[in-house]
């Protein structure tokens, strides 16, 4: 439990420590390339589709849950200012910070070489850093996605009671299928961004 914790002081310890500069200069770079991403949004019945989540999972996974959760909540601000819909509702920010906070407390510091083996029929091995990329994803469609954004939308009455369960349906079929572009994404690209990350600055932080 103490080593579950001691990843939000360490998180916290990114904007005091000798990085702090490059914590803030990079998280700022990928909280802007989410709001570019937002821009591409796609609406459908009682869900939206976008890739903002790219931006959010490589934020927690280079600094962990303290600044994910805070940069998530960032992102919706931010992203309401840019483009407004409505009224402002906190609820959602918060529902934000909460995707920020999965990512940094699943694979923040996760990107060792540890191998594990996975039995699936063909043998294949997978490292730790990509079943953790991949838990990270379902943990936020299933509790964000799902579950947050469908109580959320359902207490503001974006969703009328009598359509709450049409509505979960919905989001389920939609998540399912943009779970097989989702997770591929993320094994390619979060272990890109993390190999640049090294090579740029040099630091590699051991596993927690």
């Amino acid at each position: 439990m103490k080593r579950f914790f001691n990843i939000f002081k360490d998180s916290a310890m990114e904007l005091t420590g000798k990085g702090k500069i490059t914590c803030i200069v990079m998280t700022a770079l990928f909280i802007a390339l989410s709001m570019s991403i937002e821009a591409f949004t796609i609406e459908i019945p009682f869900a939206k589709i976008n890739f903002a989540y790219i931006a959010i999972a490589a934020i927690g996974m280079l600094y962990g849950p303290t600044i994910g959760f805070f940069a998530g909540g960032i992102c919706d601000i931010l992203g309401y200012m840019v483009h407004p819909d409505g009224a402002f509702l906190p609820a959602y920010t918060l529902i934000a910070m909460v995707q920020g906070l999965i990512y940094g407390i699943v694979v923040y510091r996760r990107w060792g070489n540890i191998n594990i083996t996975v039995k699936n029929g063909k043998g294949k091995r997978l490292t730790e850093f990509a079943v953790r990329i991949v838990a990270a994803r379902l943990l936020d469609v299933v509790i964000v996605n799902l579950f947050l954004n469908t109580a959320a939308n359902l207490h503001y009455g974006f969703i009328p009671s009598q359509a709450y369960s049409a509505a979960i349906i919905a989001r389920l079929a939609k998540n399912a299928l943009q779970l097989c572009a989702d997770i591929p994404i993320l094994l390619v690209i979060l272990p890109v961004i993390m190999g640049a990350y090294m090579k740029v600055f040099g630091k590699r932080q051991a596993a927690a």
